[in-house]
């Protein structure tokens, strides 16, 4: 980890020389005490220990357990053998005593969870001031396991370390201690006071997962508590400043904005591809402006919910990371955009911008609380948490700062109601007429999602467009689609037998969702008979004769109307004489079917069964035989 300085580091010629501009800093360590009540020669004797930046430290609470220290792998820089391998003389918490050395810190942690140790303290193996144990940058291998660590860990001092292994080895009594974190966190009044430093750049690994998955897992609580009243939050972004002899170099430009005043690295370490650091410094000063003019209104919570929406709408892996989409989600939250803009300032203008250069001051630390040199930090109540970035260990970090007995009611209750949806419907779509809304609330905050109505499922983005589909979707705000009525005539560009989308009906024209009347008049194949004039209607066209005729639609043509009883006369002629034939043929054709098949049907009898000739002369012959018998 970063310790005791702050690198800023800049590339001055492409893969060869690499600058860096050092500025000392102030790295602070934050402790818990321990107390040693058992053995009893050791008894009531307290140590610092300095919090490891991973598992979750239990702000505000203490733990008893007896101290365990292995007999093989003490580095527990491996798995221990067994399910349970570690027991006490009592029932107490075990608290697994390692040494430094050989692998990463929260390895030790983790093989010590898996062995159900309830807490590790790990003893320096040198005699130095306490640092902070941190989490690897980045580790294929550490990824499998570092977010599952829930357990608190702590650093030793070298000698206390000693003592404690030699108690063990003597054996006469269990070695007892209290881990206390009650004291490790400040709470001066009855609200507090937290910043969180973190980073527009959603493209930097483990650690911007980890960020981004905290902003949006804790937005719920956050806006409760601020809400409230209970807490004041402000949110921070680390920059760093371009060495003056690298300003007009290509690399300071593009990683760069106010002429190398303020800097990010490059999101893919690639100068010649994707975004640039100037991209992240801009997004990081928009998102600052965004709480700021969001306090200005009273209303900071908003902040969540910017950041949270537009890592989901604007990401750089969809490379959506741009000011036009950062400002679809500003018009969604209903901020000001205007006022955003003039807060942000000039990017390319040769001046310090207001903003950022408050970020860089407070960049430093002040009094008691040490520089920000590990990214993503959570500073609450001036003084920095160490442990797991996590909604629920967060949580109790910020309900220990407060006073006691005077904890709001999110700190004593697990349940939650965001409510969010309730105030401008969360900034996500909705159809007021069929009071339909894409806002969900959830314990986390606020989602927007095309929902399902009245059994009709709607898609699209949740936040500007949901638009219904499937069987059922006419009932519904008729779909979506264009509709009109006029003069007691509906027409629908909407139809349930139709699921591929909106469709102007016969008579209008347009995409479905605005459709406009045809005049059916210009065409070339309406009312263009002889004499014919047409006039054009809403959703359709009426075509008329001269003088006393009459207009055939479907011929496209006009006939006279006083030649219509000679046109009867001939018609039911017509139909008489058809009626009369097809009688008669079906009367003939009748008498010679039956006649022929009767015929047929004797023949083929007769073949089979004897006709009343044949019967009394076979009966005879069969007979003969039967009375020369008797």
């Amino acid at each position: 980890m970063m310790r005791n300085s702050m690198a800023m580091l800049f590339v001055a010629v492409v893969g060869v020389v690499i600058a860096c501009y050092v500025v000392e800093g102030r790295f602070v360590v934050e402790k818990e005490s321990i107390s040693v009540l058992s053995p009893s020669d050791l008894r009531y004797t307290r140590h610092d220990a300095s919090i490891g930046n991973f598992g979750v430290p239990d702000y505000g609470g203490s733990m008893v357990g007896s101290v365990v220290y292995p007999q093989k792998g003490s580095n527990g820089c491996s798995s221990f053998d067994g399910d349970k391998p570690f027991k006490s003389k009592s029932s107490r918490p075990i608290i697994l005593l390692l040494d430094r050395g050989e692998c990463y810190f929260a390895l030790k942690a983790w093989n010590g969870q898996e062995a159900g140790a309830a807490a590790v303290l790990v003893a320096d193996d040198r005699d130095e001031p306490l640092i902070t144990m941190d989490s690897p940058q980045e580790s294929s291998d550490a990824n499998g396991y570092i977010d599952k660590i829930g357990i608190p860990s702590a650093l030793i001092e070298k000698s206390f370390g000693d003592t404690l292994r030699e108690a063990i080895q003597k054996g006469k009594e269990d070695v007892v201690i209290r881990l206390d974190w009650r004291e490790s966190m400040p709470h001066p009044d009855q609200r507090v006071e937290y910043e969180f430093w973190t980073n527009s750049n959603d493209e930097c690994g483990i650690r911007c997962d980890e960020q981004m998955k905290f902003v949006k897992d804790f937005k719920g609580h956050a806006q409760i508590l601020e809400k409230g009243g209970y807490t004041m939050f402000t949110p921070h972004y680390i920059t760093w400043y371009c060495p003056q002899p690298f300003i007009l170099s290509d690399q300071c430009k593009s990683q760069c904005i106010n002429n190398g005043r303020y800097c990010a690295p490059d999101p893919e370490n690639d100068f010649g591809k994707g975004y640039q650091g100037r991209d992240v410094v801009i997004e990081n000063l928009r998102q600052l402006c965004v709480h700021r003019v969001a306090n200005e209104s009273h209303r900071s919570w908003v902040w969540w919910d910017y950041v949270t929406d537009f890592h989901i709408r604007c990401s750089m892996k969809q490379m959506r990371y741009s000011k036009e989409c950062a400002e679809s989600v500003m018009e969604s939250l209903d901020l000001p955009i205007a006022k955003i803009r003039s807060c942000m300032g000039d990017p390319e203008a040769d001046v310090e911008n207001k903003v950022l250069k408050i970020e860089q001051d407070r960049q430093v630390g002040e009094g008691s609380r040490g520089d920000i040199t590990i990214l993503p930090t959570l500073v609450i109540n001036n003084v920095q948490y160490r442990g797991k970035l996590e909604r629920t260990a967060i949580l109790k970090a910020i309900c220990a700062g407060f006073q006691e007995t005077a904890d709001p009611p999110i700190c004593l209750s697990g349940a939650l109601e965001t409510n969010e949806c309730l105030e401008r419907n969360g900034g996500c779509w909705s159809d007021v007429r069929s009071n339909i809304t894409a806002c969900k609330d959830t314990f986390r905050g606020r989602v927007c999602e095309c929902p399902v109505a009245n059994g009709v499922q709607y898609r699209g983005d949740g936040y500007k467009s949901c638009e219904a589909f499937g069987p059922g979707r006419c009932a519904i705000s008729n779909g979506g689609c264009w509709s009109e009525t006029k003069n007691g005539q509906t027409f629908s560009a909407c139809s349930d037998s139709d699921l591929s989308g909106c469709r102007c009906p016969q008579g209008f024209r347009g995409d479905g969702h605005k459709c406009a009347d045809i005049n059916e008049c210009t065409e070339d194949h309406v009312c263009r008979c002889d004499g014919c004039s047409c006039k054009n209607s809403w959703g359709g066209y009426e075509c008329k004769c001269k003088g006393d005729k009459l207009y055939i639609k479907e011929h496209d043509t006009c006939i006279a109307k006083n030649a219509s009883k000679f046109g009867w006369f001939l018609t039911l002629l017509v139909l008489g004489t058809t009626a009369a034939a097809a009688t008669a043929g079906y009367l003939f054709y009748k008498y010679r079917l039956r006649t022929y098949m009767d015929s047929e049907i004797m023949a083929i009898m007769s073949q089979y069964m004897p006709l009343d000739g044949q019967h009394n002369q076979v009966t005879q012959h069969e007979a003969e035989p039967l009375q020369q018998s008797a």
